[in-house]
Protein backbone atom coordinates (compact mmCIF):
# COMPACT_ATOMS: atom_id res chain seq x y z
CA UNK A 1 0.00 0.00 0.00
CA UNK A 2 3.21 2.22 0.19
CA UNK A 3 3.03 2.20 -3.50
CA UNK A 4 0.32 4.38 -3.60
CA UNK A 5 1.76 7.45 -1.21
CA UNK A 6 5.18 6.86 -2.92
CA UNK A 7 3.67 7.01 -6.24
CA UNK A 8 1.42 9.88 -5.44
CA UNK A 9 4.48 12.15 -4.90
CA UNK A 10 6.17 11.24 -7.30
CA UNK A 11 3.75 12.25 -9.74
CA UNK A 12 2.96 15.11 -8.44
CA UNK A 13 6.97 15.60 -7.85
CA UNK A 14 7.02 16.00 -11.61
CA UNK A 15 4.36 18.13 -12.31
CA UNK A 16 6.05 21.41 -13.55
CA UNK A 17 3.07 23.58 -11.93
CA UNK A 18 4.82 22.92 -8.41
CA UNK A 19 7.90 24.30 -9.31
CA UNK A 20 6.16 27.41 -10.87
CA UNK A 21 4.83 27.61 -7.95
CA UNK A 22 8.29 27.77 -6.03
CA UNK A 23 9.93 30.20 -8.88
CA UNK A 24 7.01 32.62 -7.99
CA UNK A 25 7.61 32.35 -4.13
CA UNK A 26 11.08 33.02 -4.71
CA UNK A 27 10.38 36.46 -6.68
CA UNK A 28 7.94 37.13 -3.73
CA UNK A 29 10.67 36.77 -1.39
CA UNK A 30 12.68 38.54 -3.45
CA UNK A 31 9.88 41.40 -3.53
CA UNK A 32 10.06 41.14 0.35
CA UNK A 33 13.42 41.77 0.80
CA UNK A 34 13.17 44.87 -1.45
CA UNK A 35 10.36 46.19 0.56
CA UNK A 36 11.64 46.03 3.83
CA UNK A 37 14.16 48.11 2.58
CA UNK A 38 12.07 50.76 1.87
CA UNK A 39 11.06 50.58 5.39
CA UNK A 40 12.97 53.13 7.70
CA UNK A 41 11.31 50.35 10.88
CA UNK A 42 11.03 47.24 11.69
CA UNK A 43 12.43 45.82 8.44
CA UNK A 44 13.61 42.38 10.27
CA UNK A 45 9.86 42.18 11.40
CA UNK A 46 8.60 42.64 7.61
CA UNK A 47 11.12 40.18 5.91
CA UNK A 48 9.43 37.63 8.47
CA UNK A 49 6.29 38.43 8.28
CA UNK A 50 5.99 39.00 4.49
CA UNK A 51 8.40 35.82 4.24
CA UNK A 52 6.13 33.29 6.10
CA UNK A 53 3.04 34.66 4.71
CA UNK A 54 4.37 33.61 1.58
CA UNK A 55 5.01 30.45 3.03
CA UNK A 56 0.92 29.87 3.81
CA UNK A 57 -0.40 30.86 0.40
CA UNK A 58 1.65 29.39 -2.34
CA UNK A 59 0.92 26.54 0.50
CA UNK A 60 -2.69 27.44 0.26
CA UNK A 61 -2.39 27.44 -3.81
CA UNK A 62 -0.39 23.63 -3.44
CA UNK A 63 -3.85 22.05 -1.41
CA UNK A 64 -5.80 23.53 -4.25
CA UNK A 65 -3.81 22.19 -7.30
CA UNK A 66 -2.72 18.71 -5.65
CA UNK A 67 -5.65 17.91 -4.59
CA UNK A 68 -7.33 18.38 -8.15
CA UNK A 69 -4.34 16.33 -8.92
CA UNK A 70 -4.97 13.49 -6.62
CA UNK A 71 -8.66 13.00 -6.72
CA UNK A 72 -10.74 15.46 -9.29
CA UNK A 73 -8.44 14.19 -11.83
CA UNK A 74 -8.92 9.95 -11.17
CA UNK A 75 -12.16 10.21 -11.05
CA UNK A 76 -12.75 12.51 -14.00
CA UNK A 77 -10.47 10.11 -16.01
CA UNK A 78 -12.41 7.07 -14.49
CA UNK A 79 -8.67 5.57 -13.29
CA UNK A 80 -9.93 5.52 -9.79
CA UNK A 81 -12.26 2.29 -10.92
CA UNK A 82 -9.02 0.82 -11.83
CA UNK A 83 -7.51 1.40 -8.03
CA UNK A 84 -10.35 0.38 -6.13
CA UNK A 85 -10.50 -2.73 -8.25
CA UNK A 86 -7.42 -3.90 -6.85
CA UNK A 87 -7.24 -5.29 -3.19
CA UNK A 88 -7.58 -2.23 -1.71
CA UNK A 89 -10.47 -0.89 0.81
CA UNK A 90 -11.17 2.65 0.26
CA UNK A 91 -9.92 3.23 3.32
CA UNK A 92 -6.68 2.35 2.27
CA UNK A 93 -6.88 4.76 -0.50
CA UNK A 94 -7.72 7.76 1.06
CA UNK A 95 -4.94 7.24 3.89
CA UNK A 96 -2.36 6.73 1.57
CA UNK A 97 -3.04 9.10 -0.91
CA UNK A 98 -3.31 11.71 2.26
CA UNK A 99 -0.18 10.44 3.16
CA UNK A 100 1.25 10.94 -0.17
CA UNK A 101 0.17 14.67 -0.15
CA UNK A 102 1.69 14.93 3.34
CA UNK A 103 4.76 13.88 1.59
CA UNK A 104 4.71 16.26 -0.99
CA UNK A 105 4.17 19.45 0.89
CA UNK A 106 6.85 18.50 3.43
CA UNK A 107 9.07 18.40 0.17
CA UNK A 108 7.51 22.26 -0.74
CA UNK A 109 7.46 23.80 2.40
CA UNK A 110 11.42 22.56 2.92
CA UNK A 111 12.77 23.88 -0.05
CA UNK A 112 10.90 26.96 0.92
CA UNK A 113 12.02 26.87 4.39
CA UNK A 114 15.44 26.53 3.01
CA UNK A 115 15.44 29.88 0.60
CA UNK A 116 13.77 31.69 3.30
CA UNK A 117 16.31 30.81 6.31
CA UNK A 118 18.77 31.95 3.77
CA UNK A 119 17.08 35.02 2.82
CA UNK A 120 17.24 35.66 7.07
CA UNK A 121 20.76 35.01 7.33
CA UNK A 122 21.45 36.99 4.34
CA UNK A 123 19.78 40.22 6.12
CA UNK A 124 21.56 39.19 9.32
CA UNK A 125 17.63 39.50 10.40
CA UNK A 126 17.81 37.91 14.13
CA UNK A 127 16.99 34.45 14.42
CA UNK A 128 14.36 33.35 16.71
CA UNK A 129 13.64 29.52 17.23
CA UNK A 130 9.50 30.64 17.00
CA UNK A 131 10.39 31.11 12.82
CA UNK A 132 10.85 27.24 13.04
CA UNK A 133 7.62 26.71 15.47
CA UNK A 134 5.60 28.66 12.88
CA UNK A 135 6.38 27.29 9.59
CA UNK A 136 5.75 23.63 11.46
CA UNK A 137 2.52 24.71 12.35
CA UNK A 138 1.71 26.48 8.44
CA UNK A 139 2.13 22.72 7.99
CA UNK A 140 0.23 21.32 9.92
CA UNK A 141 -2.68 24.03 9.01
CA UNK A 142 -1.83 22.76 5.37
CA UNK A 143 -2.78 19.44 5.98
CA UNK A 144 -5.41 20.01 7.75
CA UNK A 145 -7.11 22.01 4.90
CA UNK A 146 -6.08 19.13 2.71
CA UNK A 147 -8.30 17.07 4.91
CA UNK A 148 -10.87 19.19 4.79
CA UNK A 149 -10.89 19.90 1.35
CA UNK A 150 -10.82 16.00 1.14
CA UNK A 151 -13.62 16.08 3.33
CA UNK A 152 -15.59 18.17 0.78
CA UNK A 153 -15.13 16.11 -2.28
CA UNK A 154 -16.51 13.18 -1.33
CA UNK A 155 -20.13 14.76 -1.26
CA UNK A 156 -20.05 17.95 -3.41
CA UNK A 157 -18.55 19.11 -6.88
CA UNK A 158 -14.89 20.09 -6.93
CA UNK A 159 -14.97 23.80 -7.63
CA UNK A 160 -17.96 23.98 -4.64
CA UNK A 161 -15.21 21.90 -2.59
CA UNK A 162 -12.61 24.80 -3.11
CA UNK A 163 -14.90 27.69 -2.44
CA UNK A 164 -15.90 25.79 0.62
CA UNK A 165 -12.58 25.28 1.65
CA UNK A 166 -11.23 28.82 1.18
CA UNK A 167 -14.31 30.17 3.14
CA UNK A 168 -13.34 27.85 6.13
CA UNK A 169 -9.88 28.75 5.69
CA UNK A 170 -10.97 32.25 5.99
CA UNK A 171 -13.79 31.89 8.74
CA UNK A 172 -11.15 30.15 10.76
CA UNK A 173 -8.29 32.99 10.93
CA UNK A 174 -11.37 35.47 12.25
CA UNK A 175 -13.87 33.58 14.34
CA UNK A 176 -11.92 34.64 17.33
CA UNK A 177 -12.26 38.45 16.65
CA UNK A 178 -16.14 37.68 15.48
CA UNK A 179 -16.54 36.31 18.97
CA UNK A 180 -14.82 39.24 20.34
CA UNK A 181 -16.70 41.70 18.50
CA UNK A 182 -20.30 40.07 19.10
CA UNK A 183 -19.10 39.96 22.87
CA UNK A 184 -18.53 43.46 22.51
CA UNK A 185 -21.80 44.08 21.00
CA UNK A 186 -23.57 42.18 23.04
CA UNK A 187 -25.34 39.86 20.38
CA UNK A 188 -26.02 37.06 21.95
CA UNK A 189 -27.86 35.32 18.98
CA UNK A 190 -24.48 35.97 16.90
CA UNK A 191 -22.62 35.27 19.53
CA UNK A 192 -24.14 31.46 19.98
CA UNK A 193 -23.96 31.05 16.42
CA UNK A 194 -20.51 31.70 16.53
CA UNK A 195 -19.24 29.79 19.18
CA UNK A 196 -21.13 26.84 17.56
CA UNK A 197 -18.85 27.37 14.29
CA UNK A 198 -16.14 27.54 16.78
CA UNK A 199 -16.88 24.44 18.12
CA UNK A 200 -16.81 23.00 14.43
CA UNK A 201 -14.12 24.98 12.81
CA UNK A 202 -10.70 24.73 13.14
CA UNK A 203 -9.41 27.84 14.69
CA UNK A 204 -6.19 28.59 12.57
CA UNK A 205 -5.62 31.92 14.73
CA UNK A 206 -4.19 29.56 17.39
CA UNK A 207 -1.51 27.99 14.95
CA UNK A 208 -0.56 31.37 14.02
CA UNK A 209 2.32 32.37 16.32
CA UNK A 210 4.48 34.75 13.77
CA UNK A 211 2.68 37.76 15.55
CA UNK A 212 5.15 37.10 18.40
CA UNK A 213 8.06 36.67 16.87
CA UNK A 214 10.86 39.03 18.24
CA UNK A 215 8.73 40.11 20.49
CA UNK A 216 9.08 39.75 24.31
CA UNK A 217 5.75 37.69 24.11
CA UNK A 218 7.49 34.31 25.65
CA UNK A 219 5.88 31.20 24.01
CA UNK A 220 5.44 28.36 26.75
CA UNK A 221 6.69 24.48 25.63
CA UNK A 222 2.78 23.60 26.62
CA UNK A 223 1.59 25.17 24.48
CA UNK A 224 3.30 24.22 21.73
CA UNK A 225 2.73 20.66 22.76
CA UNK A 226 -0.68 21.00 23.04
CA UNK A 227 -1.45 22.93 19.95
CA UNK A 228 0.22 19.85 18.10
CA UNK A 229 -1.77 17.16 19.20
CA UNK A 230 -4.75 19.16 19.36
CA UNK A 231 -4.70 19.87 15.58
CA UNK A 232 -3.00 16.61 14.82
CA UNK A 233 -6.50 15.01 16.77
CA UNK A 234 -8.62 17.62 14.54
CA UNK A 235 -7.28 16.43 11.66
CA UNK A 236 -7.55 12.77 12.26
CA UNK A 237 -11.37 12.95 13.07
CA UNK A 238 -11.90 14.76 9.72
CA UNK A 239 -9.90 11.97 7.68
CA UNK A 240 -12.01 9.78 9.35
CA UNK A 241 -15.62 11.41 8.61
CA UNK A 242 -13.67 11.73 4.86
CA UNK A 243 -13.58 7.96 5.27
CA UNK A 244 -17.32 7.04 6.31
CA UNK A 245 -18.58 8.92 3.71
CA UNK A 246 -16.51 8.25 0.80
CA UNK A 247 -16.87 4.09 1.43
CA UNK A 248 -20.53 5.17 1.05
CA UNK A 249 -20.01 6.88 -2.47
CA UNK A 250 -20.61 5.30 -5.66
CA UNK A 251 -19.00 6.08 -8.74
CA UNK A 252 -21.21 6.40 -11.93
CA UNK A 253 -19.40 5.15 -14.94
Amino acid sequence: MLNIALNTFRELKRNKILYMILFFWILLIVFSIALASLSLWQTEKIILDFGLAMVEVFGLVSVIFIWSQLIFNEIDGKTIYLILSKPISRFEFILWKFLGFALILAFIIFFQTIIFLSIVFYTKTQFDPLIVYSIIFIYLKLLILFAIILFFSTFVSSILAIVLTIIVYIISHWITSIIDMAVRSKNYIMLIFWKVLYVLFPNFEALNIKNVILSPVKVENSFLLFNSLYWLAYLAIILWLTIIIFNRKTFEN
